[in-house]
């Protein structure tokens, strides 16, 4: 299985910190966000990689390279300054992300569980599954919903920003910018999207401040898995 972590956005909400150094960079417990994805991806068998980036995505090479210091083998996919946003950032990568079902990973949250879980999923009857999580005080409503393993469109729990999809899905998808929402709606009503309530540790680093937080809670002996 290949994997694709979204690095490109901006992060204006975590400015300044994000003026000079792109949102995935930053570091927590003593290792850039990013770092921890690839580690966890590399742990669980998942070595072929796609990373796209835009904003101040030089650094990011810089940082990264070939992947090969990790353990893994890193393609980028470049979308210039401005991104392609997430729908868009995808459908471009799929030249590098191969025929099979891949996975998707937001760069700017973490997470504490065996990404395992996430590589052993299937896709029998539908075409991408999200695993959904509870809703952070930041965001009380949710996004979606599950009912008898499929999502559905209404609120309940929050999206994680993990996700497997089979590339179909994107394949017909005009190039360009493009938000992933409204196809995530129309996915649902189809029928097309399966999906988990996953039980774990996980943060939406939006702001300066969950960014130390974090920090803080994994320099104090924090479990980092």
């Amino acid at each position: 299985m290949r994997a694709m972590i979204l690095a490109a956005g901006r992060g204006e909400r975590m400015r300044p910190l994000t003026d000079q150094l792109p949102k995935p960079l930053l570091s927590v417990g003593g290792q850039p966000l990013i770092v921890h994805h690839i580690r966890k991806l590399q742990a669980a068998g998942v070595t072929q990689l796609v990373i796209n980036h835009a904003w101040l995505g030089d650094k990011l090479l810089a940082a990264l390279g070939d992947g090969s210091a990790l353990g893994v083998s890193i393609h980028w996919s470049a979308e210039g300054e401005s991104g392609l946003e997430t729908a868009g950032g995808i459908r471009q990568a799929l030249p590098l992300l191969g025929s099979e079902p891949f996975l998707v990973i937001n760069g700017d949250i973490w997470l504490a569980c065996d990404y395992q879980a996430f590589v052993s999923q299937s896709l029998d009857g539908v075409d991408g599954h999200l695993w959904l999580v509870d809703n952070p005080p930041q965001h009380p409503h949710g996004d979606f919903a599950l009912e008898q393993g499929r999502v559905v469109d209404r609120p309940g729990l929050t999206f994680s920003g993990v996700a497997l999809y089979r590339p179909e899905l994107f394949a017909s998808m005009a190039a360009g910018k493009a938000p992933l929402l409204p196809f995530f709606q129309r996915w649902i009503a189809q029928r097309r999207l399966s999906g988990a309530h996953l039980q774990a540790d996980w943060r939406d680093i939006g702001t300066p401040q969950r960014l130390a937080e974090l920090d803080a809670q994994l320099k104090g002996g924090a479990d980092a898995v």
